[in-house]
């Protein structure tokens, strides 16, 4: 076990990266773990967590805090008449469904296999958010079943293995139907509500009983890690959600999208070393 000297400045990266995924999961209806994962996968490794179940650990706590952050993010914008109730009714079996697959998945792929799924989403979310133009646009409203039904369920698959609440992808698809940005941030934190919740189950079972794990997990969720960062993500989404409805997204969407290449970056030279 590492002296306490040395894990504080873990716990002081594990307390900014959750103050930054609080205001992002307010902000873009996200659920942060797009920063969480990478942090936690780093720490794990220093806290001598094997490679074998590291990056499925590092997932699947980001998923358990994602739980009350995307509730109370989504809680503060349906305050604000802005969710679309229609589309989370819609895929209440298409998303959870979706996200069982992916730890399913996760379960049985390798850590190497995992950061380089992680890394490819994150680069082709980075290009969208860098490039997207509020032109572009595949229709004027939602498709209907049974594409709207796959939509749902791939955005849960997606975000299993990423280990987020799905906001950004979930952001693409609405505003590329002639959607407002604000409705789909909104509704976006109820696509988090969908993913997180089952998302936990499945990695809870998909870990179940494995050695190597750190002490007070539970499955692929280490609770002392949750413990910390929860109370500091619910205290700043709300905040998040009012700089939503308060600011251009734009600047937000190209420096977000330029840490996800950096992540991106990061992970696949961990792959070469």
């Amino acid at each position: 076990m590492h002296p306490v000297a040395e894990l504080l400045p873990f716990a002081v990266a594990l307390a900014a990266a959750g103050a930054l995924a609080g205001l992002l999961a307010g902000m873009f209806g996200i659920g942060g773990g797009a920063i969480l994962v990478p942090i936690f996968f780093h720490v794990f490794g220093l806290l001598g967590v094997p490679e074998e179940v590291r990056m499925q650990l590092a997932l699947g706590t980001s998923l358990a805090i994602i739980v009350p952050t995307s509730v109370r993010s989504f809680m503060s914008h349906r305050k604000r008449g802005a969710v679309d109730t229609e589309l989370l009714k819609g895929w209440v079996i298409a998303v959870p469904l979706g996200t069982l697959i992916a730890a399913y998945v996760a379960a049985k792929a390798s850590s190497v296999e995992l950061r380089v799924i992680f890394a490819l989403i994150a680069l082709a979310l980075a290009f969208r958010m860098i490039f997207n133009r509020a032109t572009w646009q595949l229709g004027s409203d939602l498709p209907g079943n049974p594409v709207r039904f796959f939509v749902g369920a791939g955005i849960g698959v997606l975000s299993g293995l990423m280990g987020i609440g799905g906001g950004v992808l979930n952001n693409t698809f609405m505003t590329l139907y002639g959607r407002p940005i604000h409705q789909a941030v909104a509704t976006s934190a109820g696509i988090g509500v969908l993913i997180s919740i089952p998302g936990l189950v499945g990695y809870v079972w998909g870990g179940w009983g494995l050695d190597g794990l750190p002490p007070f997990s539970t499955g692929y969720i280490n609770w002392i890690a949750v413990a910390l960062l929860i109370p500091i993500t619910l205290s700043l989404a709300p905040l998040g959600a009012q700089l939503a409805h308060a600011m251009s997204k734009r600047q937000l969407e190209i420096g977000f999208g330029i840490f996800l290449i950096l992540v991106s970056l990061q992970f696949f030279a961990t792959i070469v070393a």
